[in-house]
């Protein structure tokens, strides 16, 4: 299974949903980034997203978008697929 990275701050609805589907699909670790701690790692990901909301998910090194992205990736059943990396 890839790595998952997931820029989040610590009162968002959206990261802990994104989370749950992540758990959901068998991802044991997701590395968090708490943007709202530290404002560099904001900044970080405003410039390699060019958003500024969070969740911003990383599944390996391909930046999937927020939640609604990453629902919409399990509704076609590609996050499946994504998660287990290259064939």
């Amino acid at each position: 299974m890839l790595p998952v990275r997931m820029y989040s701050t610590a009162m968002c609805p959206f990261c802990s949903a994104a989370e749950r589907l992540l758990k959901s699909k068998g991802v044991v670790e997701i590395e968090k980034i708490r943007v709202d701690l530290d404002p560099a790692r904001l900044q970080e990901m405003m410039t390699i997203t060019h958003r500024r909301t969070v969740p911003q998910i990383f599944i390996g090194d391909r930046h999937v978008g927020g939640f609604d992205d990453l629902a919409a990736l399990e509704r076609t059943g590609e996050l499946g697929e994504l998660l287990s990396g290259p064939a």
